[in-house]
């Protein structure tokens, strides 16, 4: 494989931003911790790689780990393991086949999910050894940014009944600005969706006979929540509290 190049056009630059998932500012270890943290199995992303102008890294998280390939650009033209794609549009489509990619420690690893837009690069990737597209007949269009914003949060909590003061476990979703339960994970309608734009205050609470509570002030009540552990209590607990600051700083 040619070393890449070390120059790069105006035009390439706009070309390239023109992709939602591109991440050119984005190094190999802030690129894993994204993906461990937020992304999902087959959730990628392109990347700039520090080896010349040209050189790129698709990056992939497979189950929990995250695989790093390169991606080369040679006379307007895309270089990805065994392939060489004419155009940006090209590469793109294939990448929308959701294709298959073997490497060489022999994990097959499928590109799934296109992931929204510092420590050295790794000196050697994985390299290609199966490349097989699959889903043909799916488009560039295809590729459209499907992962959850850093702003995001779910899990089990124990929560106080309103009336029967009762605790029961219920699933909860944090997204943009609304805290939802539902009757467990499962369900896809939740039971109620809590407008954080209404909540006044969230704090833990030494009020109840339980461990690990914390409580979310609203005018017309007051929401008592428990986690499992007092270290994910305190994560709810500033997640919350920087939705709220972020709510009041947009006011």
């Amino acid at each position: 494989m040619s070393s890449c190049s070390s120059t790069r056009s105006e035009g390439d630059l706009d070309e390239l931003e023109t992709l939602g998932w591109y991440h050119f500012d984005l190094s190999r270890h802030a690129t894993e911790a994204l993906l461990l943290s937020n992304g999902v199995d087959g959730s990628f992303l392109l990347r700039a790689s520090n080896k010349g102008p040209d050189c790129f890294a698709i990056s992939v998280r497979a189950k929990d780990s995250v695989k790093h390939f390169n991606v080369r650009r040679q006379n307007g033209k895309y270089c990805f393991g065994f392939n060489e794609f004419l155009s940006l549009h090209d590469f793109t489509s294939h990448l929308a086949n959701q294709p298959l990619l073997g490497s060489e420690s022999g994990n097959l690893i499928v590109l799934r999910f296109p992931y929204p837009r510092q420590v050295e690069e790794p000196s050697i990737y994985e390299s290609v050894c199966v490349h097989t597209a699959m889903q043909t007949g799916r488009s560039e269009n295809d590729l459209v940014p499907s992962a959850p914003s850093l702003g995001t949060k779910e899990g089990y909590l124990v929560k106080q009944g309103a009336f029967v003061k009762s605790w029961k476990q219920r699933w909860f979703t944090l997204n943009r600005n609304e805290l939802k339960y539902f009757k467990d994970k499962m369900f896809e309608e939740p039971i109620r969706t809590l407008d954080l734009t209404a909540c006044t205050g969230v704090q833990f609470d030494y009020s109840q006979e339980r461990v690990n509570c914390f409580c979310l002030v609203f005018p017309e009540r007051t929401f008592y929540l428990c986690a499992k552990s007092g270290v994910e209590a305190d994560e709810w607990i500033k997640i919350l509290r920087w939705k709220l600051s972020q709510i009041r700083k947009g006011r």
